[in-house]
């Protein structure tokens, strides 16, 4: 019975969890699925996005997830910016396989120094109304510290599912991503459309990042630890698609929680590199690859 009461309540967790981290991923899955920008900055700009919250719940009181909300705009602009750069000083030379890569290492850094710098290494973390209470049934509970961030999570990546499907633009970045010469063909403006899908990117860095101070503290180098499991959601959910990286951070988290459950949390960061071995192994092109 106790046994049975645990599975679920890691099982529990592992979902939870599996929401932030599709929230963390679903921006490189479009900058790295779709326009092939190998964007390992990204986590760098999700702990950005939980200092942004973090000023605006200190300063004005108001919650951290709607402060992500808030600073969305400034993400996508800032992304757009970086597109530009990127595509002139890499992209339309012909060198963003490596020096892009580079370029964005570099960028990954100076944040890091950056908020280094302004704040200090110290933890910094939020307060909400419902940081410490819980919802349950039965013997399991649900801590609404997790519940917020995968509700958020799920409705923003089916935002962006919608947004990709159903407006003009969106099928534009499909196309973009599928062949840009059509593209070209059909008067559309491809440098313009990766901009912009560029810019959404960043912009769900915004909100991850409040996601990810509202679940615990956070200090400027603490990106790095999620470099290898977005990518591996990436991969494993199928490069692109939107649906997979959800599912595919969804099966990780339960992967992860039982792991840690049962076996000992030391072992959860190398759940993440089996299953992307055993998918380049069985499914190389995803579980919604094409």
């Amino acid at each position: 019975m106790f046994e049975h009461q645990l599975f679920l309540n890691a099982v529990l967790s592992g979902l939870l969890l599996g929401g932030f981290y599709a929230s963390v991923s679903i921006g490189l899955t479009l900058s790295f699925g779709r326009l092939n920008i190998v964007n390992i900055a990204h986590p760098a700009f999700v702990i950005v996005g939980s200092y942004a919250a973090y000023i605006i719940n200190v300063n004005w009181g108001l919650d951290p997830i709607l402060g992500g909300v808030l600073c969305m705009p400034l993400f996508f602009l800032a992304g757009v910016a970086l597109y530009r750069f990127y595509n002139v000083c890499f992209e339309a030379r012909g060198d963003e396989a490596l020096r892009g890569l580079a370029f964005f290492f570099g960028i990954m850094f100076v944040i890091e120094v950056g908020l280094i710098i302004v704040f200090g290494v110290d933890y910094r973390l939020v307060d909400t109304f419902y940081s410490g209470q819980t919802i349950g049934y039965g013997s399991v509970s649900v801590p609404l510290r997790m519940l917020a961030p995968f509700i958020t999570a799920v409705v923003l990546t089916l935002g962006i599912q919608l947004f990709l499907s159903r407006t003009f633009v969106g099928r534009a970045i499909s196309a973009v991503a599928q062949d840009e010469l059509a593209v070209r063909l059909m008067a559309i403006n491809p440098i313009r459309i990766k901009q912009i899908a560029f810019g959404l990117a960043i912009m769900t860095a915004s909100v991850a990042g409040a996601l990810l101070i509202v679940i615990g503290p956070v200090e400027p180098s603490m990106g790095r630890q999620y470099i290898g499991r977005i990518f591996a959601i990436v991969v494993l959910g199928g490069m692109g698609s939107v649906p997979g990286t959800l599912l595919a951070a969804l099966i990780l988290g339960v992967a992860e929680s039982l792991t840690a459950t049962f076996y000992g949390p030391s072992w959860s960061p190398a759940v993440a590199f089996g299953l992307l071995l055993i998918a380049l192994t069985f499914r190389p092109q995803g579980l919604f690859g094409r």
